[in-house]
């Protein structure tokens, strides 16, 4: 098989197990505004964030990496980090601020798409910054859900899960002005080309 055609794959572990990650958004949604099967949510995040951790390291260690699956997995992660962050706005969870200070960074870096699509370039490299960020980001919403109820755990689950959810935040920016640095970069040196 050419390296052409490895990169068109589409029935791969990782891209089964992104489309499975796809699929349960609405469920999670659905449990949190729905009936509110809380527990049921939280599970749903959990295997997500395994899952995203998962899918990338099948890819890396049976070479099963493609073109999709660097479309669909940080489509799933920002589609989970959306859903979760509605979802635990509209049920007093977590406080506005979050959800605007998360959200701008989306649109901050959504503003640099067309200097990048108007140089001829698609996408750019995952950095693992984002993947740090997002993975801090999938194991805070989770522990800060688990924080808004009143059992045991509930204040170990508050301080834990603002720590992830501060740090994830943080990381979540620094990516994305390091995305902005990496597309101003390729526009210089397509300028002096």
């Amino acid at each position: 098989m050419s390296e052409t055609s490895a990169e068109d794959r589409i029935w791969t572990v990782p891209n089964l197990l992104s489309f499975l990650r796809l699929l349960g958004v609405p469920v999670f949604l659905w449990l949190v505004l729905g009936p509110k099967e809380d527990g049921w949510a939280i599970a749903i995040l959990a295997v997500a964030g395994f899952t995203d951790w998962l899918d990338g390291k099948i890819a890396r260690a049976f070479n099963q990496t493609s073109r999709l699956g660097r479309i669909i997995d940080p489509a799933a992660d920002k589609l989970y980090v959306f859903a979760t962050i509605v979802g635990l706005l509209l049920r007093d969870v977590i406080p506005w601020w979050l959800v605007v200070v998360i959200l701008g960074r989306e649109l901050f870096v959504a503003c640099f798409i067309p200097v990048l699509r108007k140089h001829g370039y698609k996408a750019l490299q995952v950095h693992y910054l984002g993947k740090a960020a997002m993975f801090n980001l999938m194991y805070a919403f989770p522990l800060l859900f688990l924080a808004s109820h009143t059992g045991w755990y509930a204040d170990i689950a508050r301080i834990v899960g603002w720590a992830f959810a501060l740090w994830g935040t943080g990381l979540y920016w620094w990516a994305g002005v390091l995305y902005v640095v990496q597309v101003l970069q390729l526009v210089t040196s397509a300028k002096k080309e």
